[in-house]
């Protein structure tokens, strides 16, 4: 199935699929909006454009600066189709790779090549420990270009960074340093609000932090790793997601896969979206319930799905479920799409599920006063039964957090792996995340806060409209600060890292199995420590790199979503 066709079948103009939608504050429509055949992206019809004005502002907690409004969206999202010639190539690509590993695998049982091979000990009656086909792609492909990742940094990974330079004498399979270093651009960390910082308030705070406690609990929550500290972020941030009440951890990934099986078991059903988190699909797994996946941000999938588990019971007993929990992500970090939060709601209460939202990626980085994909569509959060979100984003910091009710979160408390095992969250981590929120919420004093999140707002659709002017296809919604820019064949998949590191720039790229086979792709996140220059400086060397390796593949026209560059200079 192409990407297009997970959003709506029927929504496929120049070979692309647009979703578009208007979301008003309080009073959400629940439709995509009909377009006319031309050239460009629709516009709202006058009575759309009446009912966006109309739209009334949702009232949130007196912490929040009462001249930020809510949002009023044009909900934009493009999935581009890869087209067949590409799609064709790519394949072909991967075919060649995999005929010439089967042939450098006969020349190593010859003996005649000698790198180095990660197979097993030849034991009698043992059944091997390995995947035969993972032990294949690592040795033959991952291994050719293991160099674009893994790499180390020597300094604080802000807006620019220093990297360790290393060379390798046998083809990825060993690394030795060359002891110097090269500047780069840091366009593949999520710093979303640039507080990956050695300066500032945050950094000053946790300083003091370590010096009054020290770096590690060395406890667990249920025992002697149960501080004022973390009595106090916990309450901040129930203030600032405007719920009753939060329980932070150490680990974001543990937040997820230690804590949904103390939601659900054998017995419950989990409809997850087919491009969820590992840490979600693993939490999942473990929790013994029938799991089902329904496409990515198809809503009407999902309520097929829905009806389908109220009407039919489980599989052979016919019986109702106990519960039903749907698992959803604020932003998907490999696609840079927005979860349609209004719509999966409306469907949870329709049908009596559960509802479980992940804001790793969303939390800070969305909506006028950063409580994420929540805040972003002006949605009630009590409406979300299980609100999740992690720290390693939008705050600089370490760890996750489960909020809700007083009853839910009492519950978790008691049940969580991860509290009764885990050992507490660092203080100096934990000062991090207050210093960070309370800037966020605009309690510093300063509108820094309001700052940063106004240029990852401007980054975002600047840097998104200038690559689509460029001819990429990329990923996503307009507003996301995940920006993926697809590669397709494998071979390109180096080539992109490596030229763009040339030039200054570092990037994240990803290939299958971490992606479809056909959609290999470069993956930018955009922070508000990148200022106008930097990213004119990234567009460049993109542009440049994209011509060089030919990966200017899009047919649609260009969407006219961004900020122009005097308006930006105004403001």
């Amino acid at each position: 199935m192409e990407k297009g066709e997970r959003l709506d079948k029927n929504e496929n103009k120049n070979n692309c699929s647009l979703r578009n939608g208007l979301i008003p504050n309080s009073n959400y429509q629940n439709h995509y909006l009909s377009r006319e055949k031309g050239d460009g992206p629709f516009v709202l019809t006058h009575e759309e454009q009446a009912l966006k004005a109309s739209a009334a502002t949702s009232d949130h907690d007196e912490n929040v600066d009462s001249s930020e409004e809510e949002p009023q969206h044009e909900i934009v999202e493009f999935f581009e189709e890869t087209p067949l010639w590409v799609a064709i190539l790519t394949y072909l690509g991967y075919a060649i790779l995999i005929l010439f590993g089967h042939f450098r695998d006969v020349l190593r049982n010859w003996k005649l090549e000698k790198a180095p091979v990660a197979a097993e000990p030849n034991k009698e009656g043992w059944v091997p420990l390995y995947q035969s086909f993972e032990s294949f792609y690592t040795r033959n492909l991952y291994m050719r270009i293991r160099d674009c990742w893994n790499r180390p940094i020597c300094s604080v990974p802000g807006a620019e960074f220093n990297l360790m330079d290393r060379e390798t004498p046998d083809h990825g399979w060993t690394f030795k340093f060359t002891g110097g270093t090269t500047k780069a651009m840091n366009m593949g960390s999520y710093n979303y609000l640039g507080f990956a910082q050695t300066e500032g308030l945050c950094a000053d705070a946790a300083v003091e932090a370590t010096h009054k406690y020290g770096c590690g609990m060395c406890s667990s929550r249920h025992e002697l790793g149960n501080m004022d500290i973390h009595t106090e972020l916990e309450e901040l941030l129930a203030n600032f997601l405007g719920v009753e009440d939060c329980m932070t951890f150490g680990m974001g990934f543990a937040t997820n896969s230690m804590n949904i099986p103390i939601f659900v078991n054998k017995g419950c059903l989990v409809l997850s979206d087919e491009l969820n988190h590992a840490s979600l699909v693993l939490g999942a797994r473990l929790s013994g319930a029938t799991i089902k996946v329904f496409k990515h941000g198809d809503v009407a999938d999902l309520e097929q799905k829905l009806r389908d588990a109220v009407i039919y019971g489980q599989a052979r007993t016919h019986r109702p479920y106990r519960k039903i929990l749907i698992l959803v992500e604020g932003i998907y970090s490999m696609e840079g799409s927005i979860v349609m939060l209004p719509e999966v709601i409306a469907l949870k209460k329709k049908y009596k599920a559960y509802l479980f939202l992940d804001e790793a990626h969303s939390i800070g980085a969305l909506g006028p006063n950063g409580r994420g994909v929540v805040d972003y569509f002006g949605c009630d959060p009590k409406d979300v039964d299980i609100l999740m979100g992690t720290f390693t984003k939008s705050f600089g910091a370490a760890g996750g957090y489960i909020a809700g009710t007083k009853t839910l979160v009492d519950y978790v408390r008691h049940r969580s792996h991860s509290a009764c095992y885990a050992t507490s969250m660092p203080a100096p981590v934990a000062q991090q995340i207050i210093t960070s929120t309370k800037i966020i919420m605009g309690l510093d004093g300063t509108d820094d806060g309001s700052k940063r999140r106004g240029q990852l707002a401007w980054n975002c659709r600047y840097f998104r409209r200038r690559l689509h002017e460029m001819g990429f296809i990329i990923f996503g919604n307009k507003d996301s600060p995940v920006v993926p820019v697809l590669l397709y064949c494998p071979a390109k998949i180096a080539a992109f890292s490596r030229e763009c590191l040339q030039r200054g720039l570092a990037t994240v790229v990803v290939g299958f199995p971490a992606t479809p086979i056909i959609e290999s792709r470069a993956r930018f996140c955009l922070s508000a420590s990148h200022t106008k220059e930097m990213i004119d400086k990234a567009l460049a060397i993109i542009d440049e790199v994209g011509d060089r390796l030919s990966l200017k593949y899009s047919s649609m026209p260009v969407p006219q979503f961004s900020e122009k560059d005097e308006d930006f200079k105004k403001r």
